[in-house]
């Protein structure tokens, strides 16, 4: 049997102006005009028998019957752009997009994606950085690197690795006429640091460093702060302080010797890396590739010095 339905254009102008409340938002987002999203909606008016939006002088209100229509079209509009995604992400020309946190992905992710790209010539890589979680039934991503407990809801997790924390700098800071041997040191150094406001950057914090190292008696003085902990550790490269660096965002720079490791304590991080992607998408093709990938990368990565 055929579906009684409304005009698929009617529905999306519908849908718009219930969302912003506003025919003149709804045209701009659809790239008509006001007067367009306004005479769409009364068509879908008089088709159904009812009002959907109250009129008023500067601007339109839901009636009752228009609020319970747009919750149930947005959740079916939300539904048809789910499964477009997931239809576009099997086609043979789709890129594969991967989320990460932003530091991680400017560290230590950039550096070897020239790797993956020798070992998986045919797949087109689109890595968005960012430092919110992504919502895989919202955004268009294939996979997420993040840094966190595990055992996220709905999503398949690879572990890579953890890390641990402490100060690091440029190796002529420590040429310098100012001692830093001891953490009581640092009180006499400029300090870097990731300002980042969310929980997971607890672990990139100097008073709580101190105080996970036992030395938290120790008064140092504010210093530099960055939006991200890859900008610290710039800063720490150039040699404008002491940054806390890490065991994987500082790996490259302390292995080519442009930083340097001035004392022995460290701290554990709480979290980990992980490889992250819905549980209905971890088989296909792309997805597999990456995540074995990087993986593989993660353990060549612990694995000691030849």
């Amino acid at each position: 049997m055929a579906r009684l339905l409304p005009p698929l254009n009617a529905l999306r102008s519908f849908e718009a102006a219930a969302r912003h409340l506003s025919f003149i938002k709804a045209g701009e987002e659809l790239f008509v005009t006001p007067g367009a999203i306004s005479q769409q909606v009364r068509q879908l008016e008089d088709q159904l028998g009812v009002k959907l939006f109250r009129r008023l002088t500067r601007g339109v209100l839901l009636t009752d019957a228009g609020q319970r229509y747009a919750r149930r079209i947005a959740a079916l509009f939300d539904g048809l752009a789910t499964a477009t995604r997931e239809v576009r992400r099997d086609s043979s020309t789709a890129v594969l997009k991967v989320s990460s946190a932003t530091s991680f992905a400017a560290r230590w992710l950039i550096p070897r994606l020239g790797l993956f790209r020798q070992a998986h010539p045919g797949i087109v890589l689109q890595v968005l950085a960012d430092n919110k979680l992504t919502d895989f039934t919202q955004d268009d991503v294939d996979l997420g690197i993040r840094f966190g407990p595990g055992g996220w809801p709905g999503l398949k997790a690879w572990f890579l690795f953890k890390e641990e924390v402490f100060p690091v700098c440029a190796p002529k800071l420590l040429a310098g006429p100012v001692p830093l041997t001891q953490v009581a040191d640092l009180a006499l150094h400029t300090l870097l640091e990731d300002e980042a406001d969310d929980d997971l950057s607890w672990d990139l914090s100097w008073e709580r460093w101190l105080t996970a190292v036992g030395a938290g008696d120790v008064r140092v003085k504010p210093g530099l702060r960055f939006t991200y902990a890859h900008m610290a550790l710039q800063a720490a490269v150039a040699g404008q302080g002491v940054a806390l660096g890490t065991s994987v965002l500082a790996a490259d720079d302390l292995a080519i010797g442009n930083l340097v490791r001035p004392l022995a304590e460290a701290a554990p991080s709480r979290f980990a890396y992980w490889v992250v992607c819905p549980e209905d998408a971890a088989e296909r093709p792309r997805v597999r590739a990456f995540r074995e990938w990087i993986t593989a990368e993660a353990k060549r990565f612990l694995a000691p010095p030849a």
